[in-house]
């Protein structure tokens, strides 16, 4: 998958981590299944629009935030 389905997983695991949320919560808020926030967070899945949406409004940020990565 591409490094940038990675490095998208990979902040949605900090925001996740940082509001003390499961995956199965995240999903559970988002309205997605646990296992697709699973893969996204590994970098396994491309992620739709739609529910890049759904998950910064469960994490409660914006959703240029998902996009910031560090070096």
């Amino acid at each position: 998958m591409a490094d940038i389905c990675v490095k998208f997983g990979k902040n949605i695991r900090k925001y996740r981590n940082e509001r003390g949320h499961s995956q199965e919560k995240l999903a559970e808020i988002a309205g997605l299944h646990r296992t697709y926030i699973s893969d996204v967070e590994r970098g396994k899945r491309s992620i739709a629009l739609e529910n890049i949406e759904k998950i910064a409004e469960a994490l409660d940020i914006e959703i240029y935030r998902l996009f910031i990565f560090e070096e």
